[in-house]
Parts: C-alpha cells; sequence; structure tokens
C-alpha cells in the first residue's frame, strides 16, 4: 500500500520532532503559525511580483491563461471559459537531481541508519 500524503497536521508533528530530537523546543502553536506565514508570505509575493521561490524547493509562477471553449463533462454542451490567472508550480533542479540520487541508491543496498532516521 502506498504512504500517504502528509498534511499539515503531518508536517507539524514532524517539525516538532526533528527539533526536539535536537533538545529545541517548539511549540505546535509556533509550527502552525509558521507554516500559516509561510503560505500568506507566498500569496502576497505572487500577487505583487507573480513569483514566489522556496530556494532549493520550487519556484511558483502567475500564469495568463488564454480564454479557451471547452465542454462541459455531463451533457457535452460547449463552454467558453474566460480568459484568467492560473499559478504554477516548477520543481527546483537541486530537488530534483536529489530525488533521482536518493531513487537510484535506493536500488542497492544501504546500511542502517541510526534510530529514529528518515530515509527518503
Amino acid at each position: 500500500m502506498k504512504p500517504r500524503q502528509m498534511r499539515k497536521t503531518d508536517l507539524i508533528a514532524y517539525f516538532i520532532e526533528h527539533f526536539a530530537a535536537r533538545g529545541l523546543t517548539l511549540r505546535r502553536a509556533d509550527a502552525r503559525e509558521f507554516l500559516e506565514e509561510l503560505q500568506r508570505l507566498c500569496v502576497r509575493q505572487l500577487q505583487e511580483t507573480g513569483e514566489f521561490t522556496l530556494p532549493s524547493m520550487a519556484k511558483f509562477v502567475v500564469r495568463q491563461r488564454a480564454a479557451r471553449t471547452t465542454r462541459n463533462p455531463r451533457t457535452g454542451d460547449p463552454i467558453q471559459l474566460e480568459a484568467r490567472e492560473a499559478v504554477t508550480a516548477r520543481v527546483a533542479r537541486q530537488l530534483k537531481d536529489s530525488f533521482q540520487e536518493r531513487r537510484s541508491s535506493s536500488c542497492r543496498p544501504q546500511s542502517v541508519g541510526s534510530p529514529g532516521e528518515i530515509r527518503l
């Protein structure tokens, strides 16, 4: 069975554990506030500049989508969609390369890590 996608609460729990393992205290409310502020910052930057970058991870860009005709899937009738803006994400090269390296090395036997170590 495929592992489920991390949700906001999973990210919060991960950060709390990560900091605790290093002897630092991170309250749940602080971790939640950090994620919410990151989202607000992303929205604000997209509205002001049309771009938002998470270094080494992804770049979000506002793109113009042209008006087009499509079909209603239920009735098959044509529908005219207006031009609009859409946010797209491009994965950073560093993340792609890291993912490919780990994926290709996962085919080879690996040494056992320390307890609690997370391997991708």
